[in-house]
């Protein structure tokens, strides 16, 4: 089966990539990088054809409401578009769990146009909704500043290891599309602040965190329903204390 997987060069990709190949799937690695830029649609229908999969999970390099929303209907259009006129069977993309409910931030409102293009298209297609990565929470916590302190929300958040979404990735590319979202989280659920504290201690960090409900998380005042994964959602097996304890600082 051939597969190209857009961003393949990055975080996610590049681990799915790996997985795909050592399965004996032909994938293609495509990026900017490579000759291939979704934005502009350079490259796209030289690496799709003959390929059976898509799989979306390049990121924009811009965080800028407009820019990123910008990104993500640009690439979209253009990807889908390109996979109509090449025959692709499934197209596969990674989204994050609370896009619909975190509504002030301008990555997640993208992100949901992203989703509404994929739906209204007429490819077959799988979403992946996944909770923040582990990999990510240095950023989270950073964004928390506050002097020589970090204030952060008290909400629920259940993050999840970057290999563990990369398997399951690579798993429903290979599958029969669902044509609605799959979400998937880590094994267990920790207070925002309570994670940072955590994270901090491990890196040797002083910094106190405070907790405060009125904290923002790029835009967004949290609850305990925010960034969690839902009921029938799946479950990576990496726990925070053993990625965190072999993870280089």
């Amino acid at each position: 089966m051939k597969i190209v997987v857009i961003g393949g060069n990055g975080l996610i990709g590049s681990n799915v990539v790996s997985r795909l190949r050592l399965n004996g799937h032909e994938t293609v690695a495509a990026s900017p990088g490579t000759g291939v830029n979704a934005v502009t649609g350079q490259g796209l229908a030289e690496a799709l054809a003959g390929a059976q999969v898509v799989i979306d999970v390049a990121n924009s390099p811009s965080f800028e409401d407009r820019a990123v929303l910008e990104f993500f209907r640009q690439s979209s259009q253009n990807l889908l578009a390109a996979e109509a006129a090449t025959g692709v069977e499934h197209h596969v993309a990674l989204s994050v769990v609370g896009t619909e409910r975190l509504p002030q931030s301008g990555y997640f409102r993208a992100k949901v146009a992203q989703e509404e293009l994929i739906e209204a298209s007429k490819v077959p297609y799988t979403i992946l909704r996944s909770t923040q990565f582990f990999e990510f929470i240095e950023g989270i916590v950073h964004s928390g500043a506050d002097g020589d302190t970090i204030r952060l929300s008290p909400a629920l958040i259940q993050p999840i290891a970057a290999d563990d979404v990369s398997a399951l990735l690579a798993d429903l590319a290979v599958g029969a599309p669902v044509n609605g979202i799959v979400e998937i989280g880590g094994p267990d659920r920790f207070p925002l602040d309570d994670l940072a504290r955590k994270f901090l201690a491990a890196r040797h960090d002083p910094r106190p965190v405070i907790a405060d409900v009125h904290a923002r998380y790029f835009g967004n005042e949290l609850n305990d329903r925010s960034l969690v994964a839902g009921g029938d959602a799946h479950i990576g097996p990496t726990r925070f204390h053993n990625w965190l304890t072999r993870s280089p600082a």
